[in-house]
């Protein structure tokens, strides 16, 4: 993955400076919008990068479980900077209601059809990935949303164009606005979980206490813990209890499962033989 974020880092760079110098240039804050997403884009891409880059470090002898966990950290810094940027847009286009200017609408459209093309290229280089990390996937999805708003801009700059009514750039503007908000608020309430140690979104834990539940061997489920080391890694910690003296391979096997039915691969399990007593919380 590590050529899709180099790609997908210089693509976008490059038509964001060109975008928010055409947007200032031409008078339409729905480009200049668009380049604040697009920057937003550009730095979650940079930041999920290092984190792929850290998460991939050996652990130490003080970072036991090494620096998986700093791709949570770097979506909610990137929930950060995605509200700064709605800060900003929004004093912008408010000001350019109260004084309204010209925009240049075969600008608009020209730029925001090649903000099109970008993201949908830029889209398609983690496609493949987006099935096996949730970093990869958020930024797909994300730059998915990226065209489509690009193709809001188009269409903005078409209306602008036949009418000749200005306030529609700052409307278009307004909707972006929105958008961004919609997944800032999904990305933070995401990324607060994650650093919570909830259960991950793509882990249903009652399904795991039931597999767990029905093994022949096995007569309890106590402390039953699950929790994401990153974006595409978790990890299980749970007493059993059983009615026979259990092998070595008992509990590898149960790894081996959880691994493969739930994508938990880091389990750690302690079994107690003819012991019924319930400790910890239950859920």
């Amino acid at each position: 993955m590590g050529n899709a974020f180099k790609i997908g880092i210089t693509l976008n760079i490059i038509f964001v400076a060109a975008e928010a110098f055409i947007g200032f240039s031409s008078n339409s804050m729905a480009l200049v919008a668009d380049a604040g997403h697009n920057l937003s884009d550009v730095l979650a891409l940079v930041f999920s990068w290092i984190a792929l880059i850290l998460s991939q470090r050996r652990p130490t002898v003080k970072f036991t479980y090494g620096f998986r966990r700093s791709t949570i950290q770097i979506a909610l810094l990137n929930t950060i900077l995605l509200l700064a940027v709605v800060a900003y847009i929004t004093y912008e286009t408010i000001t350019r209601l109260k004084n309204p200017v010209e925009v240049n609408a075969s600008s608009v459209m020209s730029v925001a059809f090649i903000g099109i093309i970008v993201n949908a290229l830029t889209a398609w280089l983690f496609f493949k990935g987006k099935k096996h990390d949730l970093n990869v996937r958020s930024a797909f999805v994300h730059f998915v949303a990226d065209a489509l708003v690009s193709f809001g801009v188009v269409v903005a700059g078409i209306m602008i164009a036949l009418t000749g009514t200005q306030w529609i750039d700052s409307l278009v503007s307004f909707a972006i606005i929105i958008v961004i908000l919609y997944s800032s608020f999904h990305l933070l309430m995401d990324s607060v979980s994650l650093a919570l140690d909830a259960v991950p979104e793509n882990i249903d834990i009652k399904e795991v206490k039931t597999y767990l539940e029905n093994l022949p061997e096995v007569t309890g489920v106590h402390d039953l813990h699950i929790w994401a080391l990153g974006t595409k890694d978790a990890a299980i910690t749970v007493h059993l209890t059983t009615n026979i003296q259990t092998e070595v391979n008992f509990i590898k096997t149960i790894q081996q499962e959880l691994n493969n039915r739930f994508s938990i691969g880091h389990a750690t399990i302690q079994v107690d033989f003819g012991s019924s007593e319930e400790c910890g919380i239950e859920f």
